[in-house]
């Protein structure tokens, strides 16, 4: 890719970006939110029509009129949000637009089989005919990239790929990697996990501000100065420093369980107990399945009138049957995945952040758009949310800035509990860096956070107690100090096997002094 330039308006996204990717390589594409690298993978996969630049695949020069015209060039990517369809089965999101037939008719039989095969090929039990809108965010991503293998690509564009992956789950993708390799396939890895780049890349290309701003060779570059190409300056901290929490009781839950459905506590006769006390953050770990969304959502109210227990808040017992009555007491709660569930993606930022406060800015029951005005502007400038203006479609932002949205209409309500799964899933180092002072600005105004995660250094740094699920019970409650990745992993029934070639290069979230 050469000169590759698009502006969306006013703003240039991408300004004459230089990109190249060698046969059998592997090449981390990294960047803050915002800095051109889905735009710029959009491009090669057809999505989105460059205003200059061109394209080069082997010799041949191409021009994408479409995605169709990408994937006949050999290109398939897999999208951070992803491009699945909910009410249809693994099988026809597999073969959509490519349907194999026989005898003039549908060959239902031999495309289950195939898809059977890939589903086999990536790891993933589950059925052909399965909905894919009945499955988790992880065993969809599973499917996406079962999907991308079935177009035996020249390139791949992995966009994201692990975010909602649990331990096992990546491993497993890693395994996949080498067989691309020998298959001569060049892949793009987008990703903001350093030992995951250090472990399957060979080299690595920073964008900053719609630029290629430097390649490097992943072997011998440490992860300060790939954060320093990032964010254009040395990373002093990532986890600020935190206050203690305070004594009192914020949050207590007794005996909850839900009936029917996932049980979130099927294995513990007494259901789930948990404490959270003013200030504090408290992070829950576990592996995929372990309860550990179905626990946040059913503090939420999205367990209806199936949720047992008891919930109490400030000393007071409190019944919630739905989101309405858990905003009514002054819960707020960021779901794993923003486009689905925590967002209208058709809305403007506006209508998003203000839809939460509509009834508390009216003025006899009209709604003040001056008032929905100033409070969005306040939202916007305190998360530092970038947006050409509240107008803007929220569809058109970066990950990380929609991820703000959703923050900044649950901030608009002050919360006393906020409930947040997977907040910085498909963020950069920087918007993570952000969030994470944000949590702690709200710890010292009080507010109890309680933080599902699956990146285990991001919950030893950010919280300051964590609690391990395994099968829909808490095991143990630690203090982060104490913890360990070994001791959370083996308390949620897995062994933690660090990769050779990660420990010489670890995580920005695992360096001690950014820590």
């Amino acid at each position: 890719m050469t000169g590759i330039a698009k502006s969306f308006g006013g703003i240039h996204a991408l300004k004459g970006v230089d990109l190249e990717v060698r046969s059998g390589e592997v090449l981390a594409l990294l960047g803050e939110n915002g800095a051109g690298k889905s735009t710029l993978m959009n491009v090669l996969a057809g999505v989105v029509a460059p205003d200059a630049g061109r394209i080069v695949v082997g010799e041949t020069e191409r021009r994408f009129a479409s995605p169709s015209d990408a994937q006949d060039a050999g290109v398939a990517m897999i999208h951070q949000e992803l491009d699945l369809v909910p009410g249809a089965s693994v099988t026809d999101n597999l073969f959509l637009g490519a349907e194999k037939r026989r005898l003039g008719l549908l060959d239902r039989r031999g495309m289950e089989r195939e898809t059977k095969e890939l589903l086999d090929e990536v790891g993933i039990r589950i059925s052909p005919s399965r909905h894919v809108g009945t499955m988790r965010v992880g065993e969809q991503q599973m499917v996406a990239i079962a999907k991308a293998l079935r177009q035996d690509a020249r390139i791949l564009v992995m966009d994201e790929p692990t975010s909602a992956l649990s331990e096992t789950e990546v491993a497993r993708l890693f395994e996949i990697v080498p067989g691309l390799r020998r298959r001569g396939v060049a892949v793009i890895f987008i990703s903001h996990r350093m030992d995951e780049i250090a472990q399957i890349a060979d080299r690595g290309a920073v964008m900053r501000d719609g630029e290629n701003v430097g390649t490097f060779d992943v072997a011998t570059t440490s992860p300060s100065d790939v954060i320093r190409l990032m964010i254009g300056k040395p990373l002093d901290q990532v986890y600020p420093d935190r206050v203690q929490p305070e004594p009192d009781v914020r949050l207590r839950l007794r005996d909850l369980r839900l009936d029917g459905g996932v049980d979130i506590s099927r294995s513990e006769p007494n259901g789930i107990g948990l404490e959270v006390r003013r200030g504090e953050v408290l992070g829950l770990a576990g592996l995929l399945g372990a309860g550990r969304s179905e626990l946040l959502e059913a503090v939420f109210g999205l367990g209806g009138s199936r949720l047992r227990g008891d919930v109490e808040l400030d000393g007071e017992k409190v019944t919630i049957r739905s989101p309405r009555d858990a905003m009514a007491h002054g819960i707020g709660f960021v779901p794993e995945d923003r486009r689905a569930a925590g967002l209208n993606m058709h809305a403007t930022v506006g209508a998003n952040i203000a839809i939460s406060v509509l009834e508390r800015l009216a003025t006899l029951g009209w709604r003040s758009r001056t008032k929905e005005r100033a409070a969005v502007t306040r939202a916007v400038e305190s998360l530092r949310i970038k947006t050409r203006s509240q107008d803007t479609i929220v569809r058109t932002l970066s990950g990380g800035n929609q991820q703000k949205v959703v923050f900044g209409r649950n901030m608009l309500r002050e919360p006393r509990v906020l409930l947040l799964d997977e907040p910085t899933r498909g963020v950069d180092v920087g918007a993570k860096s952000e969030i994470y002072r944000l949590l702690a600005e709200l710890s010292a105004d009080g507010v109890a956070v309680v933080m599902a995660s699956s990146e285990l250094p991001e919950l030893i740094g950010a919280c300051d107690r964590i609690a391990v699920l395994r099968e829909g019970r808490v095991v143990t409650v630690v203090d982060a100090d104490e913890a360990t990745e070994e001791s959370l992993l083996a308390a949620a029934g897995m062994e933690h096997r660090r990769p050779v070639a990660a420990a010489a290069t670890t995580s920005v979230e695992e360096t001690g002094e950014n820590r």
